[in-house]
C-alpha cells in the first residue's frame, strides 16, 4: 500500500485551471472569475478566445496565467484555422492553449491527418512562446486510441495531454488519468470535465493529473482550506 502524502491547499490551487468557458458567460462574470482566481491563487484562468483582451487586462501584474481554447469544443476546424487561432491567441496574451484534436478523423482511421495537425499546432504554439495542451475527448475513444493519441502527442513535443472538453457526455475519469499518465513519457496530464469537489480533485491528482480544469475552483479550495492539515493524496 502506498503511503499518503500530505499537501496544502495551495498545492491544489497550483494545479487548477479555473474554467470560464460556459457559452453564455458575461463580461462581468469573466471579471469576477479573474478576481476569484487571483484571490485563491489558481495557476491559470481558461477562457474563450474572444475574451482574451478582457482577461489579460484583469490578470495583468499577477502570477495567474492566461489560457484559451482552440477549435473548441469539437476539434473539427481545419488545420489552417487551428494554426491561425493559436497565433491569434498568442498575440492577445495567451501563454497556454488547449487544442481539441480532430477525434472524428481519428475515429475514421486517418491517424496521419491527426498527427500532422498536432505537430503543426505544437510548432505554432512553441514558436509563439506558449505551451500546448491537446484535448483527446476520451469519451469517444477506446483505450488503444487514447494510447495512440499519447504517442502522437509525444512525437509532436506536446506539453500537456488532456482528457476532455467538459462538453461531451462524459468527462475525466480516474481510469483515464492513470492510463494517460502511464503513457505520457514526460508530458503532463490535465483532467477536465466533471471535477467539482475537493475529493474528486484529490483523486485526479493521485491518478497523475498535473492540471485540473474546473468551474468549481472556489468550492474546491474553500473545502481544502476548511480541511486544513488533513489534506492527503494517496
Amino acid at each position: 500500500m502506498m503511503a499518503k502524502r500530505a499537501i496544502a491547499a495551495q498545492d491544489i490551487a497550483d494545479v487548477l485551471d479555473h474554467s470560464l468557458l460556459r457559452p453564455d458567460i458575461t463580461v462581468e462574470e469573466l471579471k469576477y472569475g479573474c478576481l476569484l482566481a487571483k484571490e485563491y491563487r489558481c495557476v491559470s484562468v481558461c477562457v474563450r478566445p474572444s475574451d482574451l483582451p478582457i482577461v489579460t487586462r484583469e490578470l495583468q501584474g499577477t502570477d495567474v496565467l492566461c489560457t484559451t481554447v482552440i477549435a473548441f469544443p469539437h476539434g473539427t476546424a481545419t488545420t489552417h484555422a487551428k494554426l491561425f487561432e493559436i497565433q491569434d491567441a498568442v498575440s492577445y496574451g495567451a501563454v497556454e492553449v488547449d487544442m481539441v484534436l480532430n477525434y472524428a478523423r481519428l475515429l475514421s482511421g486517418d491517424a496521419a491527418y491527426v498527427e500532422d495537425e498536432i505537430a503543426s499546432a505544437a510548432r505554432a504554439a512553441h514558436d509563439g512562446g506558449a505551451l500546448i495542451k491537446v484535448i483527446f475527448e476520451n469519451y469517444y475513444l477506446s483505450d488503444l486510441q487514447k494510447i495512440q493519441c499519447c504517442r502522437m502527442c509525444k512525437r509532436a513535443d506536446v506539453d500537456f495531454i488532456k482528457t476532455s472538453t467538459g462538453y461531451a457526455p462524459g468527462g475525466a475519469t480516474v481510469a483515464d488519468l492513470k492510463l494517460m499518465a502511464a503513457h505520457a513519457q514526460g508530458m503532463r496530464v490535465k483532467a477536465a470535465g466533471g471535477v467539482k469537489t475537493l475529493d474528486e480533485a484529490l483523486a485526479m491528482m493521485a491518478a497523475g493529473a498535473a492540471r485540473i480544469g474546473t468551474r468549481a475552483s472556489k468550492e474546491i479550495l474553500q473545502q481544502a482550506r476548511a480541511r486544513g492539515d488533513s489534506l492527503f493524496i494517496e
